[in-house]
């Protein structure tokens, strides 16, 4: 086996901890979750008691100023044990850094603190109903009206959208204009005129709180503009992708290795025409495939941590993960769920669950084709 040489000890005491949290105060209720349609906030209160969110936030703001491996390992650890209703990451490693990097000193000391601590859930609105991976078509708009800005408009598919109490709300502060007229806002959800939509009933990630949002002149104050003027949302947008990308890739490669680790306990129990499955020649030769292939997917995964650790994962590499990592955490669920035979369509079997939630990892974060199309614009 190829060592990890990223982790040291205090990383592999940190991987112990969240893996004994998970296992103790999510696993056990993660059925219920799904039938709910959403984890519960005493988790995130506890997760934020123990650092698990916000690890890299500085201390004056709340955090505990570790580097991204500690992100890394609460990403792996979430979905090594199928937790797909956990949206952590989103709100650690995405909604944080943009307060963190582009945000007032206002608006980091006011939110980063009750990010950290898990007393407010944050999400990003992105995609809208005609505008998902082409986010220079939003039609959500934010137009100056004195001290507010007044927005209008809808977004879906977000996550954490039922839970959430902050929401990074992409809109067009010009809408004559394209990519420059985009700008960022940070709207709480309690504010007049900000409505929630259904949960939204979706194949996987059936504990994962996944909302519509509906905006109807709700008065955003010009403060809550992120980034010093307007205009700056795309390029904001754009720097901060890559690390999404990094981290959809190390999420796929982490589900990846339990699927196969949960295939190879199945084949060696599981009996067909009086032997065990794993002495079938087919299954020893798919098995080795997908070791193949993780194994290689899992040191480049590892490199692309590195690059993104010394400030040099660029676009297309970032786009190249993503593509090929979720490619191939689709391809091995489908591998071994067909390993299972017909318990792996049993949605009581984890490997079913993790089918059906791995196939919108191709999907987010721009789709597949989207990836393909900006590393060919690279070559």
């Amino acid at each position: 086996m190829i060592p990890r040489t990223l982790f040291d000890a205090d990383l592999d005491g940190f991987r112990d901890s969240v893996r004994k949290f998970l296992e103790q105060e999510a696993v056990p209720y993660h059925e219920q979750w799904e039938k709910d349609g959403q984890v519960s906030r005493e988790l995130w209160q506890k997760a934020g008691q123990l650092g698990f969110l916000c690890p890299t936030m500085p201390e004056e703001y709340g955090g505990v100023g570790a580097d991204f491996r500690y992100s890394a390992v609460v990403m792996e650890e979430v979905s090594r044990a199928g937790l797909s209703g956990i949206g952590w990451t989103l709100h650690s490693d995405i909604v944080a850094p943009y307060i963190l990097n582009y945000g007032s000193e206002e608006q980091k000391k006011h939110y980063l603190p009750k990010m950290a601590s898990g007393e407010i859930i944050t999400a990003i609105a992105m995609s809208e109903p005609g505008a998902g991976s082409d986010l220079q078509g939003v039609k959500t708009t934010a137009l100056k009206d004195g001290d507010n800005y007044i927005l209008n408009g809808s977004k879906t598919f977000i996550t954490n959208g039922q839970l959430a109490d902050l929401v990074i709300v992409v809109a067009k502060t010009d809408p004559k204009e394209g990519a420059k007229g985009i700008s960022l806002l940070l709207v709480e959800t309690a504010w007049e005129g900000f409505e929630k939509g259904q949960n939204l009933n979706k194949v996987g990630m059936k504990a994962q709180d996944t909302s519509e949002l509906f905006f109807q002149d709700v008065k955003v104050p010009v403060t809550h503009l992120l980034g010093s003027m307007e205009g700056q949302g795309f390029f904001q947008l754009m720097q901060e992708l890559p690390s999404e990308r990094l981290q959809i890739g190390l999420t796929a490669i982490a589900a990846a290795e339990a699927a196969w680790q949960w295939t190879l306990d199945y084949v060696k129990e599981r009996k067909a025409f009086g032997k065990p499955v794993i002495k079938f020649q087919n299954t020893r030769f798919k098995m080795a495939e997908m070791k193949a292939e993780i194994t290689a997917a899992r040191v480049f995964t590892d490199r692309c941590l590195e690059l993104h650790l010394e400030k040099k994962l660029d676009i297309p590499t970032a786009a190249m993960l993503k593509q090929y990592t979720t490619d191939l955490q689709c391809r091995v669920m489908d591998e071994c769920v067909q390993l299972h035979g017909g318990y792996g369509y049993m949605w009581e079997y984890p490997i079913a669950r993790a089918w059906a939630d791995s196939r919108v990892q191709r999907i987010y974060g721009g789709t597949n084709e989207i990836m393909k199309e900006i590393v060919a614009r690279a070559f």
